[in-house]
């Protein structure tokens, strides 16, 4: 998940990848997009062989393992501690209201028992159960949408077009065949999507790979098209960081909330689509053993919280062990999260941008005529608070938290807050009640 596509080559590979001309999403598509910006809160799980290395998900190419070498890895995996019912407990009360699960990921081994090739972790290792089924069963139980990420680009099989990435692997000159690679991912969706239950989303990676090669055909109108007739509701989202793919029913941004570029990754447009960013917890997407730089509750609490006041979700990643567990420090933040989330999630789940664009200080969301001044980063030395939101009409502001009244006044230009005491909070919610 990481490259940096020329603007050139990213317009040329814009035209030649739009997907389904035409596209209409059905009643079910569109009721699918509304319960996921409702969601808000979403984990990302990247899981898979890599694991057993603790060198994060690129360690294969990163470290230009030979394939051959990489998929003995297989015969080793066994992760005695995998409980699917303690992963899916933890996630929800942490207040997530769906998952994301790396079906397969650019090493191209499958998570999930497929009939497309043995290399999967039902029949290449000794664990032999299918992750995915126990985990999308769970999922279904507790009430938990269950979303699929799955690579488009493979450094493992010999029929995969070769790209950028993955070329140190060994794997023979001459034996690229987009004919069989296409007939094979065409067949592992259709084992996805009707093996599984209903799934929320499919989450496609991998478009970038051939970001030197523009003209190159990733035949997603034939994927998109497959995807939506085989379950209409289930949303199409691809992190290819460009502007949405027509066919496409959501938009993500990767290490960065809308409108920002930090990470060099987002310099596309902000889309009328449902918008998703993801973000790791630490450092990484994949387990890392050197890794324990996580982020603080709070600052996962003011970046869930920013991601709402943009309009989006928040898609946060864990990298889980080899043994199957879900890292330590991991749960403490989700729980950390979830009691947030127990006393505050009225002001995120299914809310709207609010009518002020983000500011330094931080941002505001809507749900019907309340208005929530989320104030995440505490102005040290201003007692006034000044919202330019001239079209509102407030009838009363109270600190969420305690109901505490807070004082404000309002003319033509907006109105202005007297803030309270600074709280030891990572976010201060004023709730304005307004008139419609």
């Amino acid at each position: 998940m990481k490259h940096l596509c020329t603007l050139c080559c990213a317009a040329l590979l814009a035209l030649s990848a739009a997907a389904q001309p035409g596209y209409r999403p059905t009643p079910e598509n569109l009721a699918s997009r509304q319960q996921f910006t409702d969601a808000r809160f979403g984990i990302f799980l990247h899981w898979g062989l890599y694991a057993m290395l603790a060198q994060g998900e690129w360690a294969m190419t990163n470290l230009d393992l030979n394939y051959r070498e990489y998929e003995k890895l297989a015969g080793g995996f066994y992760p005695a501690k995998f409980d699917a019912q303690a992963w899916v407990t933890a996630i929800r009360e942490g207040g997530a209201r769906y998952i994301c699960f790396t079906t397969r990921h650019h090493d191209g081994f499958s998570m999930f028992h497929t009939a497309q090739s043995p290399y999967n972790i039902v029949d290449a290792t000794p664990f032999a159960r299918d992750v995915l089924k126990e985990l999308c069963d769970e999922c279904h139980r507790q009430g938990i949408r269950i979303h699929f990420y799955y690579s488009l680009i493979d450094w493992w099989r010999e029929d995969a077009p070769r790209g950028r990435t993955g070329l140190g692997t060994g794997r023979p000159e001459g034996t690229e065949d987009a004919d069989s690679y296409f007939a094979f991912m065409k067949a592992q969706l259709t084992e996805l999507l009707t093996n599984y239950g209903e799934v929320g989303a499919i989450w496609f990676d991998g478009v970038w790979d051939q970001d030197r090669n523009p003209d190159f055909d990733w035949r997603l109108d034939e994927l998109y098209a497959l995807i939506h007739r085989l379950q209409p509701a289930c949303l199409i989202i691809n992190n290819h960081h460009l502007d949405p793919f027509e066919g496409e029913d959501a938009q993500v941004f990767e290490r960065d909330l809308p409108g920002e570029n930090t990470a060099g990754y987002s310099e596309q447009g902000i889309s009328q689509l449902p918008l998703e960013t993801c973000q790791t917890m630490n450092g990484m997407w994949g387990y890392k053993i050197t890794d324990q730089n996580y982020k603080s509750s709070d600052e996962l609490i003011r970046y869930l919280a920013g991601a709402a006041g943009r309009g989006a979700n928040l898609l946060l990643n864990i990298g889980p062990q080899p043994d199957g567990e879900l890292p330590a420090a991991a749960l403490e933040r989700l729980e950390e999260m979830g009691s947030w989330l127990r006393t505050n999630g009225q002001t995120i789940y299914g809310t709207q941008a609010g009518p002020v664009e983000p500011r330094s200080w931080g941002v505001t969301t809507r749900k019907g005529e309340k208005v929530y001044v989320h104030i995440l980063d505490w102005p040290d030395t201003e007692l006034f608070l000044p919202l330019p939101a001239s079209q509102l009409r407030v009838t009363g502001a109270v600190r969420f938290a305690d109901g505490t009244k807070v004082r404000y006044h309002q003319d033509n230009t907006g109105i202005t807050l007297r803030l309270p005491e600074r709280p030891e909070t990572p976010d201060c919610i004023i709730e304005l009640t307004t008139a419609r």
